[in-house]
């Protein structure tokens, strides 16, 4: 026959080892939970990281499927981005304007680039790149549709 001291003895550290054994399982269940807020952690901190490089390389200029064709597309501006981004016809008509006194009229522009100002439908074009730049934040277009360079 068994010695009642020695069962007990024998509940008695059951019972300590299965409290044991619940720390054991709370703490594993925190260090579970922690290991996975990391892993969301480096996925995230990943995606902003090429985020981040992608508006880097928005320095030179892009092009774009639109339609069917290729379109070059025109950065906003911004501390990280200069006028070497835009497309060339972009950073004459940047240029054009800058060069003169004050706010200045499509058909000035478009006289500067050696367009037929006489003809209306020669300037159309250019009316929306002007247009592109001051959404951009390149040139400010002023109320009565005149534009002028932003400092």
């Amino acid at each position: 026959m068994v010695d009642p001291e020695v069962l007990e003895r024998i509940a008695a550290r059951r019972a300590e080892l299965d409290g044991l054994e619940e720390q054991l399982i709370k703490r594993l269940d925190q260090v579970r939970a922690e290991r996975d807020e990391l892993s969301v952690t480096e996925r995230v901190l990943a995606r902003m990281s090429e985020q981040i490089a992608e508006e880097r390389a928005a320095d030179a200029p892009t092009s774009a499927q639109v339609g069917g064709r290729a379109a070059l597309l025109v950065p906003h501006r911004s501390d990280g981005v200069n006028e070497a981004a835009l497309p060339g016809d972009y950073r004459r008509i940047l240029a054009i304007v800058r060069e003169t006194d004050g706010p200045v009229q499509v058909r000035a522009v478009g006289e500067r680039l050696g367009l037929d100002a006489a003809v209306r439908g020669k300037l159309e074009p250019l009316r929306p790149k002007l247009v592109r730049l001051a959404d951009r934040g390149w040139l400010h277009k002023r109320p009565d549709g005149r534009f002028t360079a932003r400092p």
